[in-house]
């Protein structure tokens, strides 16, 4: 088995075993979560079985819905850090991990690489979540409040992420980095 076949394997467990430990935690049905996040009963079964891989906007959805970090998914309790991740369906767009969610901070920290031109919406995540976008290569063209707007290298952008937003590549390879900050209401 290939390294990278492996890495994947592990990092949908760990997805499947932090979900399960949230639903326990919080006293949630599989019906419950369903409500809460939005994502059917079904999807998440085969989350927690290890049968599916949540996309990035799944996984948006089951953080946002169980008042929870993105990047909860992308570490162990442990604190052992997956820094790079793909996922099946959007293999132009490589999540590395630089800060994992801290309390005290609020905020966590990831570098996004889209290639190929690639576009990802996002719902919308918890109400109050902010993110920073800094652009370090490529012209990026960013969606939120409605509009799009187009970032170069060195250009910045902060915007209210409870509402639907997104990121396009405008260039064969967009680089940049997102700050998300988590509201104190946010139990993450």
């Amino acid at each position: 088995m290939t390294q990278i076949a492996l890495a994947y394997m592990n990092i949908k467990a760990h997805m499947a075993k932090h979900l399960k430990a949230l639903r326990t935690a919080k006293a949630l049905s599989l019906d419950a979560t369903a409500k809460l996040t939005g994502v059917s009963k079904a999807m998440l079964g085969q989350i927690e079985r290890q049968e599916s891989s949540p996309t990035i906007a799944t996984l948006w959805k089951i953080s946002s819905g169980l008042d929870t970090s993105f990047s909860a998914f992308m570490s162990s309790p442990h604190g052992d850090v997956i820094r790079e991740k793909t996922f099946p369906d959007d293999p132009n767009m490589l999540i590395k991990n630089i800060f994992t969610f801290n309390t005290q901070t609020r905020f966590e920290m990831f570098e996004i690489i889209l290639s190929g031109y690639h576009q990802q919406m996002s719902t919308p995540h918890s109400v109050g979540v902010i993110e920073h976008v800094i652009v370090l290569q490529g012209e990026l063209a960013l969606f939120s409040g409605g509009e799009w707007q187009t970032l170069t290298s060195g250009q910045s952008s902060r915007f209210f992420a409870d509402q639907p937003h997104g990121y396009h590549a405008l260039s064969e390879t967009a680089i940049f980095q997102n700050i998300v900050s988590y509201p104190l209401s946010n139990k993450a």
